[in-house]
């Protein structure tokens, strides 16, 4: 199983009503031997450009985890999902995984620190 960072851009009409296109999403990945770690919604944002006629969008973030062949799958299925204006699917580095996890334990003693020396 490998990492995977999806950002997904939803047509901005599903605003008020986002769980049945999420809900969409989510059974694409469990259906494809996924699974989800992480996901986001990071509301409504204006775009640079028009997508599918549209200037605004609701941006969804997820971190998964896929076997090697389901992206291909996924991909072939986002594209023809009226839901989604645009996705964006990438392989999460290693290395990257490994610093944010050794980055993360060392956080909370230099906080403590930082904060004993400003007072």
């Amino acid at each position: 199983m490998k990492n995977y960072e999806l950002t997904l851009l939803f047509h901005p009409d599903l605003e008020m009503n986002l769980e049945p296109a999420t809900t969409k999403v989510k059974e694409l990945i469990e259906k494809n031997g996924g699974k989800i770690t992480k996901e986001v919604n990071d509301s409504k944002k204006h775009l640079a450009y028009p997508i599918k006629g549209q200037d605004f969008a609701v941006y969804y973030y997820y971190e998964v985890e896929l076997p090697a062949d389901a992206p291909k799958k996924m991909e072939s299925v986002l594209n023809i999902t009226d839901e989604v204006l645009r996705y964006l699917m990438v392989t999460v580095d290693e290395r990257k995984l490994k610093y944010e996890a050794k980055q993360a334990a060392r956080k909370p003693h230099g906080e403590d620190s930082d904060n004993e020396d400003q007072q």
